[in-house]
């Protein structure tokens, strides 16, 4: 660890809200708690409290995974010890043992366990039936652990695009989780907090996209709409293929992106070249 890790990790806690929050899930242990929680302990606001974690998670203090419906956050013991092994391993002249029972302050380090840092992607559409659902699917199987994908619609349908289902089924992509959702299934105190927010349509019908948070960074990747594709059975599944291969190969340089070396406004206008067709990754910026 570097002397400037140190300081953005110290320039992280010069906050009383975020020394609260870090002593309640210490105390927590590798469980964690889910963001609701932590709201109701400390009476704060629900935006309030994902802007300290996310300060916090990006300093390595903490970390959230998702479990079922709900997003855990959990402190990173790991990370504090090594905090505390900087400052103290020229400790009263190469002396450690003078520094007393500061080495025993924080739990065993094999308490940290299970919880895998991944960022919360949330594809929005009209109806949540095909593009959407279609970028859910590919995320989900590409990202692997670093990536948790979520789809939503302003005015979604019964159930996903049968055309859409089958050809992602035909992929190799596990369709059992796949279903429409409105939006704002997305927006309340227990829902994940979501790090990217992309809408795949060139209009949503002109509804305004609800508050996702200030932490969120959005983007518009417009494709067409495949419930509006003509023409045979072959055609329409020649226009899927394209659709998916669009998808996919945006999502891929959207992976590969350099997250821990770019800033938000950096990564924003990433996602904008993407969203243009621009071919950023190869353009090594």
């Amino acid at each position: 660890m570097e002397s400037n890790d140190v300081a953005a990790t110290f320039a992280a806690l010069s906050q009383a809200t975020r020394i609260d929050l870090l002593r309640l899930l210490i105390a927590e242990g590798s469980n964690g708690l889910p963001a609701g929680e932590l709201v109701s302990r400390l009476g704060l606001p629900n935006s309030t409290v994902s802007f300290h974690l996310a300060a916090l998670e990006r300093v390595g203090l903490t970390q959230s995974t998702r479990r079922g419906r709900q997003v855990l956050h959990a402190a990173r013991i790991a990370r504090l010890r090594t905090v505390l092994t900087f400052l103290t391993e020229a400790c009263c002249g190469g002396r450690p043992d003078l520094c007393g029972d500061l080495a025993y302050l924080l739990p065993p380090a094999e308490e940290e366990t299970g919880m895998t840092p991944a960022f919360n992607v949330l594809f929005l559409c009209t109806h949540n039936s095909a593009r959407s659902i279609m970028a859910e699917a590919i995320l989900q199987k590409i990202g692997g652990t670093r990536f948790n994908a979520y789809s939503a619609g302003s005015d979604p349908v019964a159930a996903p695009n049968p055309e859409v289902m089958a050809k992602l089924m035909a992929l190799g992509h596990d369709v059992s989780l796949l279903r429409s959702k409105d939006w704002h299934q997305f927006t309340g105190p227990e829902a994940p907090r979501m790090d990217f927010v992309i809408t795949l349509c060139d209009t949503l019908r002109g509804q305004s996209c609800p508050d996702f948070g200030e932490l969120a960074i959005t983007a518009a990747w417009p494709l067409p709409d495949p419930v509006k594709f003509s023409g045979s059975a072959v055609e329409r599944s020649t226009m899927l293929n394209e659709l998916y291969a669009s998808l996919h190969r945006r999502l891929s340089i959207f992976t590969a992106l350099p997250f821990a070396a770019l800033d938000r406004m950096a990564m924003k206008a990433r996602l904008d070249e993407i969203g243009s067709g621009l071919p950023a990754l190869a353009r090594g910026r």
